[in-house]
């Protein structure tokens, strides 16, 4: 009997997946921090990151059900631009092929025109979300749920053909779309949470480099994303991907071409409260091997932040003045968090456990920006 326990207990934790040594719930609960999703219509205040193992589940069905809102007002139509040979004028006419294949002696003509249709990009690319997502979720009725409604669109004329992220980013929403963007919205979010678990085995390996930048990018906006839904309704203003100016007294011709520019990743501004913090997300080790001593702090990063900071006092601005700042990296079962002040302003080197649970995730999260109210 113990035996059968035990092995259990070991498929059980290979089936769990990871992405290097980071477990891919906590992968999908930084997808949803990072997603549009979590800022709509209240959805972050609803508690979805307290079961991240449910939350492709959870993410499948508020993608069912705007799909099925959607369905009852009938899906949204475009244009679509054709080229085709016709017997008959429609929209303009390509002279260059009519003459080219001499058409108009077989009584034809190569026209090209606009036709009102059901298949567009944006059909397509939720049409693909629910079969994509149908395949991770636990619970057979969503997934039975979501192929019925990929099965649906497909009879109504919506092609299989999904398209791309950077055709899906030249799409624009009307006023009129706001059900048309909150349906995208969740399709791009079960699109992200199938990557992991298409890319993950059974095994914990070192992050390859294209999955180190791709997560490296997700921990900046899952932290931005975070920020903006739990701290703005307390007063605070988050700004995601700033940048800060130097204050130049006087250039030459050339330095403009040359003169790198600070991007910050998230400043939290509190107003009431006369508070500022500058973070800037690293997902590196925190420390490294020294000239002198077993680990210190990357020097480069130190410097970064403090030129954050320094550069923008005395520029009128109150908040600049006594500006915090936050140096955040990502760690796997290790904690730091240690504070200098340099010349009036606190500087923060801190970490977030990526293995913790959720809900320690989240109070590391909360823990580092309230510190700074005190």
């Amino acid at each position: 009997m113990n035996a059968v326990a035990e092995q259990a207990k070991r498929t059980s934790a290979s089936a769990e997946g990871f992405i290097g040594r980071i477990p891919v719930r906590n992968l999908w609960l930084l997808m949803l921090y990072a997603s549009d999703l979590f800022r709509t219509r209240g959805i972050g205040k609803v508690g979805l990151e307290d079961s991240p193992d449910d939350l492709p589940d959870l993410v499948a069905e508020i993608l069912a059900h705007a799909v099925e809102v959607r369905q009852r007002r009938r899906l949204s139509l475009g244009y679509r631009s054709w080229d085709a040979v016709l017997n008959r004028v429609r929209g303009r006419i390509d002279v260059l092929t009519t003459e080219r294949h001499q058409l108009l002696d077989r009584g034809l003509v190569a026209c090209r025109f606009d036709e009102l249709t059901i298949d567009t990009p944006r059909n397509r690319f939720v049409r693909a979300a629910l079969e994509t997502i149908s395949r991770i979720v636990r619970r057979k009725d969503i997934a039975h749920r979501c192929r019925s409604l990929a099965s649906g669109m497909k009879a109504m004329g919506v092609s299989g053909d999904a398209p791309t992220r950077a055709q899906m980013s030249a799409d624009r929403f009307g006023r009129n779309d706001a059900d048309d963007r909150f349906m995208v919205t969740a399709a791009k979010l079960a699109f992200d949470l199938a990557l992991p678990t298409e890319a993950s085995g059974s095994n914990v390996l070192s992050l390859p480099d294209r999955e180190v930048t791709w997560v490296r990018r997700l921990f900046e906006q899952a932290v931005g994303g975070f920020y903006d839904v739990v701290l703005s309704p307390q007063g605070w203003r988050v700004q995601c991907g700033g940048t800060l100016g130097w204050q130049i007294e006087q250039r030459t011709a050339g330095i403009d071409k040359i003169l790198p520019t600070m991007r910050t990743d998230v400043v939290l501004d509190h107003p009431a409260a006369g508070r500022r913090i500058v973070i800037d997300t690293k997902f590196t080790s925190i420390v490294t091997n020294g000239w002198y001593r077993e680990e210190t702090l990357r020097s480069g990063y130190v410097y970064q932040i403090y030129a954050y900071l320094r550069s923008q006092v005395g520029r009128g601005d109150s908040l600049a003045d006594c500006a915090s700042g936050l140096l955040l990296h990502p760690a796997i079962g290790q904690a730091v968090d240690e504070t200098v002040v340099i010349q009036g302003q606190d500087i923060r080197f801190a970490t977030v456990d990526l293995s913790a649970s959720p809900a320690d995730i989240r109070s590391q999260l909360l823990r580092l920006c309230k510190a700074k109210l005190q």
